[in-house]
């Protein structure tokens, strides 16, 4: 017995519109774009949430008058806060002292290193490394440590340097000294960094430039001076832009352990006198004001000095 099934009608085909690929293919290509954006979403947000964030708050403090307390009110002064920064001797003052300090720095993060760098060549590996290693041990010690041991050093009549000198001075607390031992200090810490930095840039400089140069007749101070130097250029740019950058920073913690931006406020550079704004006068809207002016003034000079960098070092390309 056969049953007969009727014929059934095919289901219909949906055959696409011409007006919808292009919709499609239009979110194909919004995807694949979108695709890198969202693997450094998390980064953008922590870089938003962690530096411009705080940024854009210091803007904001810098046109208030508050005086930190929380029960009492933040009322605005627009820019009245950098009126009287700009009319304040004070503030000059701390900025030419940061100056000087940033000159009086250079020497023991450039031109020491260079010079340390360069003769420690002349040793054996094993007796640099450990060269290397006695000379950077300072950068380890924490600036108040640091600031505890060179006060005893420099104590008047009893210290090292006096007994030495015999010049029964007090270093610290005189102000025509004091500014000096800060720089003298912070460069002791930084110099073993330094040296590190320069001799990484020499082992990148290929010695073949070396042999070849000693092939045509070159004398070891001219391959110093027309291939070594220059092409230990970047390097040397990189610590003359992370000196005036961090010379401020790196020489805080010394000033307020061993002067206390004193005497006479003969060691108050511009990141002191911020600290003392906020944290002794209390008045937030100055200091924030202050903070603004700096990291502007410090971000043209970043950006002059990577503009030189790329017109005066030598990449070895």
């Amino acid at each position: 017995m056969f049953v007969t099934v009727p014929d059934q009608a095919a289901p219909p085909v949906i055959a696409a519109t011409p007006a919808a690929r292009p919709h499609r293919a239009l979110l194909r290509r919004l995807a694949r774009g979108a695709t890198p954006y969202l693997y450094l979403a998390p980064a953008l947000f922590l870089l938003v949430v962690w530096t411009y964030q705080p940024l854009g708050q210091a803007l904001q403090l810098s046109t208030y008058s508050w005086n930190l307390l929380p029960t009492q009110p933040m009322r605005p002064v627009g820019t009245t806060n950098y009126e009287r920064l700009m009319n304040l001797p004070a503030f000059w003052a701390s900025v030419r002292r940061t100056g000087w300090m940033i000159a009086g720095l250079l020497p023991f993060t450039v031109l020491l290193p260079v010079v340390i760098a360069l003769v420690s060549r002349r040793v054996g590996a094993r007796t640099r490394t450990v060269y290397h290693a006695l000379i950077f041990a300072p950068f380890l010690v924490a600036p108040v440590a640091v600031a505890a041991v060179w006060r005893w050093l420099l104590h008047p009549r009893t210290g090292f340097v006096d007994s030495v000198l015999g010049s029964q001075r007090n270093w610290v607390y005189d102000s025509s000294t004091a500014l000096g031992v800060i720089v003298g200090v912070t460069g002791w810490q930084l110099l073993g960094f330094a040296v590190l930095v320069v001799w990484a840039g020499l082992a990148g400089i290929s010695g073949d430039y070396d042999e070849a140069a000693a092939v045509d007749g070159a004398s070891p101070r001219q391959i110093r001076r027309w291939i070594t130097l220059p092409l230990l250029s970047p390097t040397l740019v990189f610590l003359v832009l992370t000196t005036v950058l961090l010379s401020p920073t790196l020489t805080f913690p010394l000033i307020d352990t061993m002067t206390q931006g004193g005497p006479a406020q003969s060691t108050t550079n511009i990141y002191y006198l911020l600290y003392e704004y906020a944290f002794h006068s209390f008045d937030a809207g100055l200091s924030a004001a202050a903070g603004v002016l700096l990291f502007l003034g410090f971000g043209v000079m970043a950006a002059g000095l990577v503009w030189i960098s790329e017109k005066v070092a030598f990449h070895d390309d």
